[in-house]
């Protein structure tokens, strides 16, 4: 048993220092809170963010767009907080997280699913802002021949883990505030579209809060899930001595990035230009440069999209296939069907499903929430630590899988529109809520005994979180 256990250790380091199998040893969680932060600014420098602040503006207000950019910040601030100390504490990610947060390891494998083909789908959908950006200046250049360049250069940028990552966004980061404001300046000159101040535009016929602003927070909503976990997927390698600066660094000071500077530059942008897409408006203010600001945010957000869409089919594909190839492998599958989504331009009919997602990835986030802070440390159910190893887990935990698919899939019908207007626009926060209220439920129902088969004597004190 011992020399299997080990066999299986050593396969799952897999990549060296990317730990997508198991917890980050303390003596590994060395990285400054600086650094982290820094690279969980590749997703907070996204254009995408551009394009949801411009498009909200223009169709329902700039007054309704900044109300729901303020309540995505607080929301996915409060939730990447808890979830950066959980991996900060313990070393895991969400996807290690869940195993013995309430979901059970075949359970939280599952929710390593979900949450891979979110990122290629992201990766598709950044991947393509670009493409339409670069082609709009140089048509001769046919676009699957954009998508495969942009889509396969992603790949060796994610080679060597998260020490290359926080290079590349490091020496990318001023260039991006450089262009940025090259941009800002440029629009500036501008003759504005609008003639007032830019936060008072409104379209004809609609009005500050109600059916507008419902409408803004459900668009938040598509985004606000995947923020909070992502950053599940740094923190783990937090110094353990930065862990209260770090957490709120790495939690909240992007979603404040994230929605309030970038989506509050699109609003201006979208209402200054009237055109609410980026990838158009960024190369109309700044020609070539603005072809090589795109691509820089893009390659920015999609190492990425790749790097922790590897790490959760890494996570997978163990968990119910024991197929351990290693992370490098799991870089080539998810950008190469990132890639095949963007050649079956694909990511235009996948509303239903990025629906789904955003309902799904909130309340996931929340269960991992509600399970560290009320069951495990409130109600002290369960281990006050988080256990990873299939030996001392069960295959499922009622607690989360429960409150997960109960909760997304009637936050999904009402996402549809069939339990009315109101809830179709806030169907993701309506689906946490009932999930925080079941995860406590059915954990205080069970008492707590799908949690462990038995209890782990080698997890170090420091690793508790109740």
């Amino acid at each position: 048993m011992e020399e299997n256990q080990s066999q299986e250790l050593a396969q799952s380091k897999g990549s060296g220092d990317d730990y997508s199998l198991e917890r980050v040893p303390r003596a590994k969680r060395n990285m400054g809170w600086l650094s982290i932060t820094n690279i969980t600014f590749g997703i907070a420098t996204a254009i995408f963010y551009f394009q949801m602040g411009s498009v909200m503006a223009l169709q329902f207000g700039a007054i309704n767009a900044i109300i729901s950019a303020v309540y995505a910040i607080i929301v996915a601030g409060i939730l990447g907080t808890f979830i950066a100390y959980l991996s900060a504490k313990s070393g895991m990610n969400v996807n290690l997280l869940s195993r013995g947060g309430g979901f059970g390891y075949i359970g939280a494998s599952l929710t390593s699913l979900i949450y891979a083909t979110n990122f290629i789908m992201y990766c598709a959908l950044e991947g393509l802002i670009l493409v339409s950006a670069i082609h709009e200046f140089f048509p001769v250049i046919p676009e699957w021949v954009l998508i495969l360049f942009f889509g396969l250069i992603v790949i060796p940028l994610n080679w060597f883990g998260i020490k290359q990552l926080d290079k590349l966004q490091k020496w990318s980061l001023p260039l991006f505030f450089l262009f940025l404001i090259a941009a800002i300046v440029m629009a500036a000159m501008k003759t504005s579209g609008y003639d007032g101040a830019f936060w008072s535009y409104m379209p004809e016929g609609v009005q500050v809060g109600g059916t507008a602003l419902l409408l803004c927070i459900g668009m938040q909503h598509g985004i606000m899930g995947l923020t909070p976990l992502l950053a599940s997927d740094y923190a783990r390698f937090l110094k353990p001595k930065d862990t209260k600066i770090g957490i709120f660094a790495i939690g909240f000071i992007p979603q404040i990035f994230c929605f309030g500077v970038m989506g509050g530059l699109g609003i201006w942008f979208g209402v200054r230009l009237g055109e609410p897409n980026p990838g158009v408006y960024i190369v109309l203010l700044l020609g070539i440069w603005g072809a090589l600001f795109t691509m820089l945010t893009q390659i920015r957000i999609n190492v990425t999209n790749i790097y922790s869409g590897s790490l959760s089919l890494s996570s997978f594909f163990e968990n119910i296939f024991k197929f351990k190839p290693g992370r490098h492998f799991w870089v080539v599958v998810t950008g190469v069907s990132a890639i095949i989504l963007m050649l079956l331009n694909i990511v235009e009919h996948l509303e239903v499903v990025m629906t789904f997602q955003g309902v799904f990835l909130l309340t996931w986030a929340t269960i991992l929430v509600v399970d560290a802070i009320f069951v495990k440390k409130i109600l002290k159910i369960g281990p006050g630590y988080y256990e990873a190893e299939q030996d001392n887990l069960y295959k499922w935990n009622p607690v989360g899988v429960g409150a997960l698919i109960i909760a997304s899939g009637i936050g999904t019908i009402a996402a549809l529109g069939f339990m009315g207007t109101f809830l179709q626009s806030t169907a993701a926060f309506f689906a946490s809520i009932l999930a925080a209220i079941l995860t406590i439920v059915l954990a205080v129902a069970t008492k707590g005994r799908y949690y462990i088969k038995k209890d782990n004597e080698e997890i170090e004190r420091e690793d508790y979180i109740a």
